[in-house]
């Protein structure tokens, strides 16, 4: 069986990268002083924002083609294993990282948000690629971080250390925005594949056998992880990707409903609806009317 190299505490991952621990629940890494070591896949029981300097298409960091070779931030949630396949092949790791234990931001503003920063789900070859100027903006946030960690600990350090943090990760909050804008060839007919793909779903017999189309189902047609495609048809639409697909459903239950051999209930369940009431009233809370009073309003 593949080996995994499990880390639970920030600690265990210091020690694998030849790092001192100044702080038991955060620390900044500098690759460079790391041993050769070899691939290997890794699980995480902490946060993980680690910039890779790399060149594109480096194996380490997915088989993709990059379009920014300054750098490449990944972002690691606890209890996701991130890497590649074992191999004997030796390395040396480049780059920086702040890593921190999700017991460092308990009762902190950040802790309370969290899970909004939704790039810790993203896949690997989601990754977030910054330019030279951002690099330097990630390396300063860095470095306030590392300052509070060498600072003797007083009672403003933890606060300072989690408002680091999210200073960090609200730069790279714009940066993602940044890079659904530019990156064409990373999303270049993305909203297009996706009304694509939910017009032929409801063209075929996948409502009635598979239900409604999720959001992770689109995604994963579109081989895209759901946050990402979620966070991108939000940037492109103004409208999640659950909007999204109910404007889609009702515009097609809007023509069904013009075939009066087909009752109410045929047409929801022929667009994945298990109950028909609840067809009814997803159809009265767009439309203001009922899929009946609708037929008879277009007659």
């Amino acid at each position: 069986m593949e080996e995994i190299l499990k880390f639970e505490t920030v600690g265990q991952y210091n020690i694998f990268n030849n790092h001192e621990t100044l702080h038991p629940l955060v620390s900044v890494i500098d690759f460079s002083k790391a041993k050769p070591r070899k691939l290997r896949r890794l699980y995480f029981g902490f946060y993980a924002v680690l910039l890779k300097d790399v060149k594109c298409g480096d194996l380490r960091y997915g088989k993709n083609l990059y379009d920014y070779q300054e750098g490449t931030l990944v972002f690691i949630a606890p209890g996701q294993i991130v890497g590649i396949e074992s191999s004997d092949e030796l390395y040396q790791p480049k780059g920086y990282g702040v890593v921190f234990h999700p017991d460092l931001i308990r009762g902190t503003a950040l802790g309370r948000h969290i899970d909004e920063y939704t790039f810790f789900s993203y896949n690997v070859n989601e990754a977030l690629h910054v330019s030279e100027r951002e690099r330097a903006m990630i390396l300063d946030c860095f470095a306030k971080i590392q300052y509070e960690l060498e600072h003797s600990v007083d009672k403003h350090s933890k606060t300072l250390i989690a408002t680091n943090i999210e200073l960090l990760l609200n730069y790279c909050v714009r940066f993602y925005d940044r890079q659904f804008i530019i990156r064409d060839n990373a999303n270049k007919g993305i909203l297009e594949r996706f009304e694509k793909l939910l017009g032929e779903y409801f063209s075929s017999d996948k409502p009635e056998t598979i239900g409604l189309p999720s959001v992770g189902y689109c995604a994963g047609e579109l081989h895209l992880s759901a946050n990402y495609f979620g966070d991108l048809i939000k940037k492109e639409t103004g409208k999640s990707a659950q909007e999204f697909i109910q404007l889609k459903l009702i515009d097609v239950a809007k023509e069904r409903i013009f075939d009066k051999k087909k009752s109410v209930s045929e047409i929801a369940y022929g667009l994945g609806f298990k109950y028909p009431q609840h067809f009814s009233r997803v159809f009265k809370q767009h439309v203001g009317m009922t899929p009946l009073e609708y037929r008879s309003s277009v007659n």
